[in-house]
This record gives structure tokens, sequence and C-alpha cells, in this order.
């Protein structure tokens, strides 16, 4: 996410929806690869495991590969250009954690948070005790997950003409608001139409988070930013 807030200056809001979004498809992609291995196929939970292990380690890789820092926009030397940011900068650039506003942002995230992922746990149990079949259950958490990646893009895109701090605000108290209604679906119908609100409203705040600390930042703290941002919310 750092890397990608320092390759767009314009759109912001949508480049980091689209690749935030990236979690959103393997949320959709995870619970049904599990049910299929644990309770399809009869997989046990270690070898379950180790499959998404396997999986895993290739897509990691390619990333870690193909990531890279934005080119300086300068005709000096390579040498020349490290030499000039070493003077202009410290070594540890911690400014950004000295604004308010960023203090502000981590600490309203975190406590928006708090209670975010709740639904994600226990949507399948809850769903079990009012009487419906596991399988349906189970693939209430992909339905969140796939309403959740259209809820961290189409923000994002919204966020760049209306301000990445109006909408990260309206998606906190929509979230908020669809949470409180949680218990009053019963129903299969019920539960999926919440499912698709709640994962589009917790998806857009998961989305601008990272946008708006990336709107503080500056170039060379916007790692930084998000290093702190994501500790303050890992708290909670």
């Amino acid at each position: 996410m750092a890397t990608v807030s320092r390759y767009f200056n314009k759109n912001k809001g949508l480049t980091v929806g689209i690749i935030i979004g990236g979690s959103s498809l393997g949320g959709v992609i995870w619970p049904i690869v599990l049910n299929e291995l644990l309770n399809t196929h009869g997989v046990s939970f270690g070898w379950t495991i180790r499959a998404v292990g396997f999986i895993m380690i290739p897509l990691l890789i390619l990333a870690v590969v193909t990531v890279v820092s934005p080119p300086e926009t300068s005709h000096h030397s390579e040498q020349v250009i490290v030499q000039e940011i070493e003077e202009k900068r410290p070594k540890r650039d911690l400014s950004i954690a000295k604004d308010p506003t960023f203090i502000i942002l981590c600490a309203g995230l975190a406590i928006s948070i708090l209670g975010m992922y709740s639904p994600m746990f226990y949507i399948t149990t809850y769903s079990r005790s009012l009487g419906h079949p596991i399988d349906i259950s189970f693939y209430l958490v992909s339905v969140i997950n796939g309403s959740s990646l259209f809820g961290r893009i189409l923000p994002g895109f919204l966020a760049d003409r209306y301000g990445h701090f109006n909408l990260c605000t309206l998606a906190g108290l929509a979230s908020g608001i669809t949470s409180l209604c949680w218990t009053a679906a019963k129903s299969i119908p019920g539960l999926v139409v919440w499912c698709l609100a709640y994962g589009f409203t917790s998806g857009a705040i998961l989305s601008l988070q990272a946008s708006c600390a990336g709107s503080l930042a500056t170039r060379e703290t916007q790692g930084t930013a998000m290093g702190f941002l994501m500790g303050a919310v890992a708290l909670t």
C-alpha cells in the first residue's frame, strides 16, 4: 500500500482501493477452499493449512519480486540521487508520528475497527443457531468479502472527488448502523442482504484508512505512516 501511494498522487483512493480489493477476493476464495477440503473431502486440519501455505508462497514470492519503489525523476546518476536524498532528509523520518491529525486518525480507526471483524467470525455460528444449513451458513463469510470488494473500490473512487476523510467518516457511520441491525436478520435472504450491506460499508473503511493516511504523509514517510496506522489498528 505504501508503494502504491508513492506512485500515484492523483486518484490515490481508487488505486489503493483496487490493491486492497485483492484481499477481498481472497476472502471469497479461502472460505470456499477450506470448506471443500475440511468438510467435503475430509482433509485433516493440518494438511488443509499446509495446502493454503503452498498456494500462498508462490503468490507472495511474485509480489516480492515485482513490487519496486518508483524511480526518481532526475537526470543525475543514481549515486548523485542517493547522496541528494541522504542530505535532504534524516536517517529516520518520524515526523508523521508527531502530526496531531495523524494521531487522531490512528486512534479513531483503532476504535472503529475494535469490533468490525466480529461478524466475520460469528456470522456462521449465528446462522447455525437459527437452524440454517451449515453449507449456506459457511458461505455467508464469502458473501461479506465479495461485497467488500466493491466497498473497497467504489468509495475510493468517490473519495478522490469528495474527500478521503469525508467518505471514511460516512463509511464508519454506515458500518456502525449496519452492525446494529445484525440480529434483526433471521432468514437466509435477510442474512444475505445484511452481509452484502455490511461487507460494502466495512470494506470502505479498510480501503479509505490507507488513503487517508497516505494523504497526510509525504512521499518519504508513506511507509512510516502505514506502519504506524496498521500498528494502531492491530492493537485493537
